[in-house]
């Protein structure tokens, strides 16, 4: 019994190591040639995908700054009309003041509407920036990709020629 167990984890381990074994394929110039091309091709799409990603973060850059100066001024703007406001309150005659009030109250809120308007729109504008370098980061990391695949696709053409 013993023997016949041994005898048949001799085979198992035969066959398992025997299974292992793949035939190699002998690498030919062709082959060489087409997995140098490939290399080659890879490298320049990873430069070309890493020369639109710079160019697309330069341009959120710009345009987050951009809102952030838009937003400041809309800001201080509205800020300056509201002190305008309060103080022609402060200066006005007291049968008048409330009167003045209600008018600074308008001028207040219309400062309030413009600023916000010009915040939107400045939002607006860098979401748009944001979107569109994220759409081309995408597209280059598409490319990139398809130049890889492309470029396997020749070295095994190439190795199954031979």
């Amino acid at each position: 019994m013993n023997k016949l167990i041994a005898t048949l984890i001799a085979g198992l381990l035969a066959t398992a190591a025997n299974a292992q074994t793949t035939a190699t394929p002998i690498a030919t110039k062709a082959v060489v040639k087409a997995e140098a091309d490939a290399e080659k091709d890879i490298a320049k799409a990873e430069q070309k995908e890493m020369k639109v990603v710079e160019k697309a973060d330069k341009e959120v850059n710009k345009a987050v700054a951009d809102a952030t100066e838009k937003k400041e001024k809309a800001y201080n703007k509205a800020a300056e009309t509201h002190a305008d406001a309060v103080e022609k309150v402060a200066k006005a005659d007291p049968e008048d003041r409330l009167k003045v009030a209600a008018k600074a109250q308008e001028k207040i809120a219309d400062a309030n509407l413009k600023a916000d308007k010009k915040m939107i729109k400045a939002d607006e504008k860098l979401l748009k920036t944001q979107v569109e370098a994220a759409a081309d980061k995408a597209t280059a990391a598409a490319k990139t990709e398809q130049a890889r695949a492309e470029a396997v696709a020749e070295v095994h053409k190439a190795a199954a020629k031979n």
